[in-house]
């Protein structure tokens, strides 16, 4: 059970089977626990984590982990199968590419009973897109490491169904798993713990894992019905070699046959691209799934999207300020209510005839004034003093403040706006006294 194990390894395996002994009153299997999930995988986690999938054909694992990103969709997917059993052949395959999901997941319904096990624990296909997204160099390197080992213990070798090939890229040891039959894809059934043993550091997911008495003669492993892709795709279709996703194992990436994708209408090809890319991954197709790690949800999400959302008090307008500088010997201005028959503002605060400065109701504004700071419906009042003073400053130095408030005389050249309501008092008579009301 620990032949493929480090002494370290073993050692932890032993410790968790006594405790589970101690807890359950009996010798019963050990379960790892579930890490939490914005925490990285270390190497044996991943290796736990893509036990089940690590030796599927290149092609269709390829496919499997751009999938896993898109987990909502994937059981959107399932769901959608189970509703259309009648589907069948290119009636299928044409109806899936009329689906709003991403064409990994598309292309996922050829595939009903990869497509189940996906869907029976969602959560282990979530963690693994979430490792992919995190960590993707170190999830490929953990799919080669378990396919040397079952390799090296002979559970692992080209059959009928498919071709196991040793080799390297970018110097790199990669051990590929092709399709023999460039039509015919074989999904292979095994049951992890036979290859590997029992999971230690991640559980493998609850997948129904068929006696191994029924696997290939008794030894574990063996292949599901052989599932033929021309049926589905046609006289156009292409074989293996042009499937959508293949594996870049020496660049740790995945490739994206955008040909295969713009051919058959899958989404993410209708753009018209040709050719080959990198996948990247679409946030689109996430349909509001939280990432697990805080820098993913900045990249795919924003920054914006990962803040609590707090009701925003309203913001009030700010507060009109009307400074007003005193003029050395000149007497604050009055208060309204002291103000002898004040005349109603005219509609338009700034007019005037060209050439001769602008008028602020009855008053004339020499054409030097500054503009008025404010310029809301209910800034008249005040504008009207701001301008006042800033017309009188010419006139502080004539003499000392009268002791009421008067009229000043406009500019020599100034033509008067309208009629004054009443004549000014001569200035050798004393300013009568300030008259309350609004009566003669």
């Amino acid at each position: 059970m620990t032949e493929n194990l480090s002494s370290a390894q073993a050692m932890k395996f032993m410790a968790a089977v006594v405790c589970s002994v101690i807890l359950a009153g009996g010798l019963t299997s050990a379960q790892p626990m579930l890490p939490p999930p914005d925490q990285l995988l270390s190497p044996n986690q991943l290796n736990d984590l893509v036990a089940p999938i690590a030796l599927y054909p290149d092609p269709l694992l390829s496919q499997l982990l751009v999938a896993s990103t898109y987990p909502l969709e994937v059981v959107q997917a399932y769901q959608w199968t189970q509703r259309n059993p009648g589907l069948q052949g290119p009636a299928l395959a044409e109806a899936a590419a009329q689906q709003n999901w991403d064409a990994s997941v598309q292309a996922l319904v050829m595939f009903p009973d990869v497509l189940k096990r996906l869907n029976d624990d969602v959560t282990w296909t979530t963690t693994l897109g979430n490792a992919f997204l995190a960590q993707q160099q170190d999830v490929m390197d953990a799919i080669q490491r378990m396919r040397a080992l079952a390799q090296q213990a002979g559970k692992l070798a080209s059959s009928p169904q498919e071709n196991v090939v040793a080799g390297f890229q970018n110097g790199q040891p990669v051990i590929e798993i092709l399709p023999v039959n460039p039509n015919i894809i074989y999904v292979p059934v095994y049951d992890p713990a036979w290859i590997w043993g029992p999971a230690v550091w991640y559980p493998y997911p609850r997948w129904w894992w068929p006696p191994r008495t029924v696997i290939y003669g008794g030894l574990g492993f063996g292949f599901g019905t052989g599932i033929n892709l021309g049926f589905f795709f046609g006289a156009g279709w292409h074989g293996w070699g042009g499937w959508g996703w293949q594996p870049g194992w020496g660049a740790h990436n995945v490739v994206v046959n955008d040909s295969f994708i713009h051919e058959y209408n899958f989404n993410g090809g209708r753009r018209g691209d040709h050719g080959t890319t990198t996948w990247t991954h679409d946030s689109t197709h996430r349909q509001g799934i939280p990432y697990a790690r805080p820098e993913l949800n900045r990249q795919y999400r924003g920054f914006e999207q990962n803040r609590p959302l707090q009701p925003r008090a309203p913001q009030a307008a700010p507060p009109q300020q009307h400074v007003t500088i005193p003029i050395p010997g000149e007497r604050p201005p009055v208060r309204e209510a002291q103000r002898p028959e004040p005349q109603p503002s005219p509609p338009q605060v700034r007019g005037g005839v060209p050439g001769q400065g602008e008028r602020l109701g009855n008053r004339q504004i020499p054409q030097n004034a500054p503009p008025a700071q404010n310029r809301s419906v209910f800034g008249g009042q005040d504008n009207g003093r701001a301008a006042q003073t800033q017309s009188e400053r010419g006139f502080s130095s004539i003499g000392p403040a009268r002791s009421a408030p008067a009229r000043m005389p406009t500019a020599p050249t100034a033509k008067p706006a309208a009629p004054q309501s009443r004549p000014s008092a001569p200035e050798s008579r004393p300013a009568p006294p300030p008259r309350r009301g609004r009566g003669g």
